[in-house]
Order: structure tokens, then sequence, then C-alpha cells
């Protein structure tokens, strides 16, 4: 079971994932509490794609490094989501 402590960071870090996510991709930005979505399901894609495509990093940090697999994870969500929208 996960601690209120733990489920803060997760969020936090689901938060800053979306919110840089949305800067690099530009106009798909969902506001604060959809950023948090989009970095919550962008951490657990790249959780699963960045392993099975082989990449695997650390940057020291292991919140920093959540925050950039998260991110890179939540700029291909919006990138599909990108688009869908424009087929």
């Amino acid at each position: 079971m996960m601690t209120l402590t733990a489920l803060l960071i997760f969020l936090l870090i689901g938060a800053i994932a979306g919110w840089l996510a949305g800067l690099i991709v530009r106009g798909f930005g969902f506001g604060l509490l959809g950023n948090i979505v989009v970095g919550i399901i962008g951490a657990f894609l790249a959780g699963w794609l960045l392993p099975t495509l082989g990449v695997g990093f650390s940057l020291g940090n292991p919140i920093v490094t959540s925050i950039v697999y998260a991110m890179i994870g939540a700029i291909v969500l919006l990138v599909i989501i990108g688009l869908i929208k424009r087929a």
C-alpha cells in the first residue's frame, strides 16, 4: 500500500512531467489536473517503452530520473494524442 507521502510525490512527479511535456509539445497542455494525468500515464508508458527499447539511464537523483522518464512518456503520449486529433 502506498503511503500519503509516496502518493504526493507520485502526483508531483506526474504534474511536473506533464507540465514539461506540455511545454515541449506546444498546444497540448491540459491544465494542472490534465497534466498530472498525462504525466502519470506517461510514467507508465515510459516504464514499459524504454526498457522494451533497451534504453535505461540514471541521472544520479532518483526523483530527477523519474521526472525525466515520466516526461519522455508524456511527450510520446501527447504526440500520439496530437496525431489522433488531426486524423
